[in-house]
């Protein structure tokens, strides 16, 4: 782990001796530069995840519609809704929440397979229009739909719009400074605290659903200013600094040997170049998966079982206060970079998804929240939010931290397409969890 003391951005003794202006003005254009692109990635993380976020908040509510006469949502806007299977002791929906995310993650798993093939021939700038354009209208077509299938159609868009931007401005990350991956992260860590706690409040608030939904409109129109009016334009980067001693460390380098590098020339490169690459990424990508899998799993397939009565909160206001703790824990790892950089990231996998060693008194995550689901030993749902909340700061540092890792350890004439290549671990992870999710909740919700 690195230490956050220091700055990178501090003048060497040659540069303080340099005080004409122009040499200041040029110095000061550099750090409004800095800014400025920081700024602009932390937002652009904050409104591409934000749509995708909130359908997953809104994902019980979305399926615990029982359709009435009048009413002009397909969310229930009673604070006690009427449970599906009230034979059940989980209080089942009919359908499980999986369903919500594999409706706000396949499109994605499809559109970041499909990157590495072919989306460089579409310039960035149409990409982001789509993005914005889906993310718009998803929360118009969830918020007005009628039925759940209308709805899942609605989170199908949202899907979109967050899968064709990450896969976009990952890449895009690579014409700018390497901090600029730590201020993505950050931004989507952000979307999901800010998504989770803005529908949480405003429900809580009184505000119907569909009032919620529509009124997070600004999200999309945000996105679009922050790429085409905050940023500043692209070019090939060195980027040195910090990070140079610790990246000419780590040899070999994914890839093959260095070449002159150019914008757009991670695109250029053969079909065998493109496996070398990938097969150099499986170390970054494989633990990835793993933390994802276990983490959704939890999410979507755990959550809505984990069903506390000797609380205030009705079972919906649970599920989504477990949302919005989740993404607290998310957005604190996801910001803690400068502060925190993790190598290993396989540890993250292992603390997720498995028990500790024997020595280690603590049983985490997955298998302690499956087994408190079937046995239900645990007396109070303060418990289960600690849980959360950890399992969300394991979650968010492997994100981080693998992004960083991989562009230290990946040459400037390949970093384009690994960034765009390495997104589609957290989508493969969650897609199987969510698979799997399906099945457990149509397992637990028939025993009597």
């Amino acid at each position: 782990m690195e230490d956050c003391a220091g700055s990178r951005w501090r003048l060497s003794d040659s540069e303080r001796e340099d005080t004409t202006p122009e040499t200041q003005a040029s110095l000061l254009d550099g750090q409004g530069a800095h800014w400025k692109n920081a700024v602009g990635f932390w937002l652009l993380g904050l409104c591409n995840n934000f749509s995708y976020v909130v359908m997953l908040s809104a994902a019980h509510d979305i399926l615990r519609h029982q359709q009435a006469s009048g009413n002009q949502s397909h969310v229930d806007p009673g604070p006690t809704p009427i449970p599906h299977n009230s034979s059940s002791r989980f209080d089942c929906n009919s359908v499980s929440t999986a369903a919500v995310l594999l409706a706000d993650i396949l499109p994605t798993l499809v559109i970041k397979l499909l990157a590495p093939l072919g989306l460089h021939l579409l310039p960035y700038s149409p990409r982001v229009l789509v993005s914005g354009i889906c993310s718009a209208g998803s929360f118009v077509l969830v918020a007005f739909s009628h039925s759940v299938w209308t709805s899942l159609c609605g989170v199908v868009l949202a899907s979109i719009s967050s899968g064709l931007g990450e896969v976009t401005f990952l890449s895009l990350t690579a014409f700018y400074p390497r901090a600029v991956i730590s201020w993505w992260s950050s931004g989507t860590g952000g979307a999901g605290l800010l998504g989770a706690l803005s529908y949480l409040g405003l429900t809580q608030a009184g505000l119907s659903p569909q009032h919620t939904l529509l009124s997070m409109l600004g999200i999309p129109a945000l996105l679009l200013a922050s790429y085409f009016l905050l940023l500043t334009s692209p070019e090939p980067q060195d980027p040195g600094g910090e990070d140079e001693a610790e990246t000419a460390a780590r040899q070999p380098l994914i890839g093959t040997e260095a070449q002159e590098w150019k914008p757009g020339s991670s695109w250029d490169l053969s079909l065998q170049e493109r496996w070398t690459v990938f097969k150099g990424l499986l170390s970054h990508i494989i633990p990835l998966v793993l933390v994802y899998f276990a983490e959704y799993f939890i999410n979507q397939g755990l959550f809505e079982l984990l069903f506390f009565r000797n609380t205030s909160l009705s079972h919906a206001q649970q599920y989504r206060w477990y949302q919005m703790l989740y993404q607290a824990g998310v957005f604190a790892s996801r910001s803690s970079l400068r502060c925190c950089h993790i190598r290993y990231t396989w540890v993250l996998a292992l603390l997720q998804a498995q028990p500790p060693p024997p020595l280690c008194p603590q049983c985490l995550n997955l298998a302690f929240l499956l087994a408190d689901v079937c046995l239900s030993f645990l007396p109070s749902i303060y418990l289960v939010f600690l849980i959360i909340l950890y399992e969300g700061l394991l979650g968010g540092s492997a994100y981080v931290n693998t992004f960083h890792n991989i562009a230290l350890e990946t040459r400037e004439e390949h970093r384009e397409f690994a960034m765009a290549a390495a997104c589609i671990s957290d989508t493969l992870g969650i897609s199987l969890s969510g698979a799997l999710a399906l099945q457990l909740h149509d397992f637990l919700c028939h025993l009597p």
